[in-house]
């Protein structure tokens, strides 16, 4: 394929976003960029550096003090993400930084510095990103936009599964909690909540398995890139 675009993907937390959009990346020999990290990541250095996210000025001055990047861990084939450069992949996956990832990511300054660098990211297209407002705010003129979904029970299994093979000791209805209230707090927000782009295409992967949607999704890349 020589033409490249960008393809924008949005959804509710443990839906599989990420999944889909790395292996897409991959099989596109497009680069991936994981949008939650980064607010992860300034999650992590605000806890970190005990930034009072309520006193905007306390904000605005730690964010001129971040710097995100990624890299490729070629003995995981795994993206790792870099803050100030040192890499905080592990760090950020943490159910302590999950449970307030949320507001953080709800904060006006906060959204507007991290958009504008994934903006820069698409300048090239050839992309894959997926998070909650990409499609509505990141690139609402991106090719190919979807907008992933999946039972609430399914995505609760998924987390908790997710967190045990990484070795963390969690309960399941903390699991539970934490998604129904990530869900609230994205969906309520007043700065980009999550919603579905008009002209998204919407996934409901209950019932598909990770390489079922990818080939899916693959087809529909073939035929835009076609357009």
């Amino acid at each position: 394929m020589s033409k490249k675009i960008i393809i924008a993907i949005d959804g509710f937390s443990s839906c599989g976003k990420s999944t889909l959009a790395k292996d897409l990346a991959k099989k596109l020999g497009y680069r991936y960029i994981d949008t939650g990290a980064m607010y992860r990541a300034v999650t992590y250095y605000f806890e970190e550096n005990d930034v009072n996210i309520k006193e905007h000025e306390a904000v605005e001055k730690a964010l001129k003090d971040i710097s995100i990047d990624f890299d490729y861990d070629e003995n995981t084939g795994k993206q790792i993400t870099i803050l100030n450069g040192y890499s905080v992949e592990k760090e950020i996956r943490s159910p302590e930084i999950s449970n307030k990832v949320s507001p953080v990511a709800a904060i006006k300054e906060v959204r507007s510095f991290l958009v504008a660098q994934q903006q820069k990211m698409g300048d090239n297209k050839g992309i894959v990103m997926d998070g909650r407002d990409i499609g509505t705010v990141v690139f609402p003129q991106a090719e190919l936009k979807l907008f992933m979904t999946a039972d609430e029970d399914i995505r609760i299994e998924r987390r908790y599964d997710e967190l045990k093979a990484n070795g963390e000791n969690i309960d399941l209805e903390d699991v539970r909690e934490n998604i129904k209230r990530r869900d609230y707090i994205d969906t309520h927000r007043e700065e980009s909540p999550l919603k579905q782009a008009d002209d998204a295409i919407v996934l409901n992967n209950s019932n598909l398995t990770p390489q079922e949607q990818l080939l899916l999704v693959y087809e529909m890349v073939q035929k835009k890139v076609k357009e």
